[in-house]
């Protein structure tokens, strides 16, 4: 890492001025860190001003923060965020999510006025914006306190066939004081009338505590214990919190296909392949 660190050091040194055809040495760099874990290293890299123009391309800028996501080194992230920015490098939807991911792990008022100058400039450009991160914006927004701007990035969310989806919903409708929907949508999930073999919404143990808590002492409050045992004995009720939804790593839905399957017989001859030298 030292040999190589130094190599892309001396190499922009000498030839600061001189592309190099399409290929970019960043995100190659960025990789190895990356795999070696060497998050220390890439920002020291990135944020180096004597390195301003080695890493011009969104790639390099997105590994690092993708890696110190992982890491849980959200300050270092926001760093590389900031020098990105000052140095002109373009975002694209993923540096966005990532943004995104890295302000709501923050949950400081510096980091939510960031995130939300970041999704005002990328609509006032057209730019697209991820459906997750327009969760993790909601989320931000309501551990802000700050309902309506949280419902303005709900609206956004046109795809409405997913858990985060209908559990941001529910607490959406809690905290905004429209209980009446709340239970609406929870009592509709519990329907008899639904198939057994089709596969009814969880909603997190947070969700529903955050209804309880809304409707504690008032006159909605045996109705909404009602509601949320019978979600519990259907097994509707999530011990995974909105943080764990949120931050998961999607499953592949299928294993890939082999690229090359091995051939066992020419398809010059048709007789099996057999290799002379072994034979002999």
């Amino acid at each position: 890492m030292v040999i190589a660190k130094d190599a892309i050091y001396r190499y922009h040194s000498e030839n600061r001025n001189m592309a190099f055809g399409e290929f970019k040495f960043g995100p190659l760099f960025m990789r190895l860190c990356y795999e070696l874990g060497q998050e220390d290293m890439a920002v020291a890299a990135l944020t180096d001003e004597s390195m301003n123009g080695f890493f011009n391309d969104t790639t390099s800028f997105n590994i690092a923060i993708d890696m110190l996501f992982i890491k849980e080194s959200f300050e270092d992230a926001l760093k590389v965020l900031r020098t990105m920015w000052k140095q002109g490098v373009q975002f694209n939807k993923d540096t966005v999510l990532l943004t995104a991911g890295i302000c709501y792990k923050l949950n400081t008022t510096e980091s939510y006025q960031i995130f939300a100058s970041l999704i005002d400039d990328q609509l006032s450009k057209g730019y697209f914006i991820a459906r997750h991160a327009y969760y993790f914006a909601v989320a931000l927004a309501l551990k802000q306190s700050d309902i309506k701007k949280a419902e303005s990035f709900y609206s956004q969310i046109t795809k409405t066939d997913d858990r985060l989806y209908q559990n941001f919903k529910v607490v959406i409708l809690a905290v905004s004081g429209a209980v009446d929907g709340a239970m609406s949508i929870l009592s509709a999930t519990v329907s008899p009338k639904s198939p057994s073999f089709v596969r009814k919404p969880e909603f997190s143990r947070e969700v529903v505590d955050v209804l309880r808590l809304q409707t504690k002492g008032g006159p909605h409050m045996m109705k909404v214990e009602q509601i949320v045992t019978q979600l519990e004995q259907a097994g509707q009720v999530s011990q995974q919190t909105l943080d764990d939804m949120l931050c998961r790593t999607p499953k592949e839905k299928s294993k890939l296909a082999p690229i090359m399957e091995e051939r066992r017989y020419s398809r010059r001859t048709l007789r099996p392949l057999q290799s002379i030298l072994l034979s002999e």
